[in-house]
């Protein structure tokens, strides 16, 4: 039987011989660093958000149906709900709440995390509607857990649509199966239903938003519906996985299925990939990643033992050989590279049922958390404005020697560059290091 519904189960932490509560965590997810590369400061627009509570109708219930039991003549079906909070540019002068509250990663703790945006602000009215972006999480993970990046992109003219994948939350984790078939089909219902939202009277998003100019970006296994959603479609063997969707309910994302070649929706113009999850465990081959349709950023850590770097998402990148695509690489980071918020100071724990300490699933052993946020903060808001945006000044911040390292630093007193000055724009001198930007056309 699955519930609906959410257990608050908070923690009140006190100090020891006192009354008096601790003061509550800050949690800021809005922190620029002084050494943040331009593109990732705010924009010039407030922020607002709100949650919607969406009903996917007559879907296949993954978790109904026993792998090891014959095949059901007839699929159980379901109702399939997923909340969404949407982060869109505010109207001037408006005013909210700052604060958001999110379960971390043990699934129990609720904490407060501040950032600029504002609930239930009053929208902006543009002249013309601002493009979609749509957020994918991880396994498990939730529609906050790249917080920092929707408030960012938001404050810049875009609307932003970051989903809770049902039987992926930290609450709502269960079955490995139903993330497997549901990632991409959630980020294409989302899609639909901004679409339908925004035609709307009287909705929030009426005139707010273009679903026809469409960005999304996933982060794990957030980055293999996204693979799938773009056009890669996965192998036969992989359907027949005993661990993943329970008999042959994942066929519907085979390469070379009608079901597939039906999928990609030409709303969407691109789509960033942060540590897909996919071709280290044989779900993805040269022929259906040929099969992806739209430019992809792909970013990534060379130290991910998640999805793997050279045999994961290196692959992915070298292998969608169809399109124009670029590859970031954080050396020496981890599968927790640019996609995660700060963690929350109430995560800084060992945790007993986990058997980890539950901070870890937001940092690196090497990189800074916040300094990753910044990168990809940047990074994306330039992707997003060539393709969403076509505003051809992005493409300076895309012609990089490959190597951030071997970037050289020569400037006039005046402050223009020299014709030897080959760093990476948008960094300040001595701030691009470790880094790698790689780019393929297609093939």
């Amino acid at each position: 039987m699955r519930s609906q519904r959410y257990l608050l189960a908070p923690v009140l932490a006190m100090m020891a011989g006192l009354t008096a509560p601790m003061a509550m965590a800050e949690n800021r997810i809005d922190t620029q660093l002084p050494n943040a590369p331009d593109m990732a400061a705010y924009g010039n627009m407030g922020v607002g958000v709100r949650q919607i509570d969406l009903v996917n109708t007559d879907q296949i219930d993954i978790l109904a149906i026993d792998p090891k039991a014959p095949k059901p003549e007839t699929m159980p079906r379901y109702d399939r709900p997923l909340a969404v909070e949407v982060w869109y540019p505010a109207a001037d002068g408006a005013t909210g709440d700052t604060a958001l509250k999110a379960f971390i990663r043990d699934g129990k703790t609720e904490v407060t995390l501040q950032g600029k945006a504002m609930r239930d602000a009053e929208p902006a009215q543009p002249d013309a509607a601002y493009p979609l972006v749509i957020i994918s999480h991880g396994y498990p993970g939730n529609r906050f857990l790249l917080s920092h990046l929707a408030e960012n992109i938001a404050s810049k003219g875009y609307v932003v649509a970051s989903i809770d994948h049902t039987d992926s939350t930290y609450r709502t984790k269960a079955a490995f199966g139903s993330t497997l078939v549901n990632r991409s089909l959630d980020q294409l219902f989302v899609l639909n239903e901004m679409a339908r939202i925004s035609s709307e009277d009287g909705s929030f998003l009426k005139g707010l938003v273009n679903t026809d100019d469409t960005g999304l970006i996933g982060y794990s296994m957030g980055g293999y519906g996204a693979v799938i959603t773009a056009g890669g479609g996965v192998t036969e063997a992989s359907v027949g996985f005993g661990w993943g969707g329970p008999h042959g309910t994942l066929a519907i994302h085979q390469a070379g299925s009608d079901t597939h070649n039906k999928l990609p929706d030409p709303r969407i113009k691109t789509a960033v990939a942060i540590g897909p999850w996919g071709m280290n465990t044989g779900f993805w081959d040269a022929e259906g990643l040929k099969g992806i349709k739209i430019p992809m950023l792909f970013i990534a850590g060379s130290e991910d033992m998640v999805s793997l770097y050279e045999k994961g998402v290196r692959a992915i990148w070298e292998n969608a050989s169809s399109v124009d695509r670029s590859l970031l690489t954080f050396e020496n980071g981890g599968h927790n590279t640019a996609a995660p918020m700060p963690a929350p100071e109430e995560s800084f724990r060992d945790d007993a049922d986990l058997g980890f300490n539950v901070s870890s699933h937001y940092t690196d052993p090497v990189w800074d958390t916040v300094r990753m946020n910044n990168i990809a903060q940047h990074f994306i808001t330039v992707w997003l404005g060539k393709y969403l945006k076509s505003d051809a000044a992005m493409d300076d911040y895309l012609d990089l020697v490959e190597n951030s390292n071997d970037g050289v630093w020569s400037m006039n007193e005046d402050g223009t560059p020299k014709e030897d000055h080959t760093y990476w724009k948008g960094f300040d001198k001595d701030t691009a290091k470790g880094l790698r930007y790689e780019t393929k056309s297609p093939e």
